[in-house]
């Protein structure tokens, strides 16, 4: 299973009335494991930087100034994403940018169901509670003491180990035991079952407990599903 983590950095909030992409981070995972392959631009928006954008993730004129435009980069981030599921926090935001600039270019739009929403995610799981990025670091104790600044590829790292712990740890991918002979991908595709125990566990129930059930069980008559 291939899933893309996806963030990006803007000019604004809103594409149709001329804000712009500035950066794309995005990381691999296979099977819920970040591999090395990832895509990573920052992008000339053809336009200035407003101050309260710049204060947000720090990318301002003369950074941006001779980067490649996003007609030279669509395409490429199309072919990197593919098929992939797209794991994104807030979702609408950067799924409204990408198919603006996607759609500006004569270029196929992503599909919105193609998208992982990590924000509703949280918010499911911990109704009432903060659900930003910051705040799931804080909840799962993920270190993200280099985020001084919003940044897409730093924001994708982070988020692929938030997205993990929204669905439930590392557990579906990494399983404790090894002995089955099942391959990890097998395990991970929901394959894999404990071995048995070599010693059975013994019973917690105490003798006057368990004298004390079978005179219960046996009031109950002998039509009771307990005694056929």
């Amino acid at each position: 299973m291939r899933e893309i983590v996806l963030d990006t950095e803007t000019t604004g909030f809103d594409p149709f009335s001329g804000d712009r992409i500035v950066e794309i981070g995005a990381i691999e995972l296979i099977r819920h494991v970040p591999t090395k392959n990832v895509f990573h631009e920052y992008i000339d928006p053809e336009r200035s930087m407003p101050q309260e954008a710049f204060e947000v993730h720090g990318l301002g004129d003369d950074f941006l100034r001779g980067k490649p435009k996003f007609a030279e980069v669509g395409q490429k981030f199309l072919d990197f994403v593919g098929d992939a599921k797209l794991v994104i926090h807030n979702a609408a935001f950067d799924m409204k940018f990408l198919n603006a600039e996607l759609k500006w270019l004569n270029l196929p739009q992503l599909p919105f169901d193609q998208a992982i929403d990590t924000l509703e995610i949280a918010r499911r799981r911990f109704p009432g509670s903060p659900a930003s990025l910051d705040a799931l670091c804080r909840r799962f104790g993920i270190d993200n003491s280099s985020r001084t600044l919003h940044g897409a590829l730093l924001d994708s790292e982070i988020l692929a180990e938030v997205y993990l712990e929204l669905i439930g740890g590392r557990q579906p991918d990494f399983g404790l035991s090894t002995s089955s002979g099942q391959s990890n991908a097998a395990r991970s595709e929901g394959g894999w079952t404990p071995s048995p125990r070599p010693v059975r566990l013994k019973p917690r129930i105490s003798d006057a407990e368990k004298s004390a059930h079978e005179a219960f069980v046996a009031k109950l008559g002998d039509t009771t599903l307990w005694t056929n």
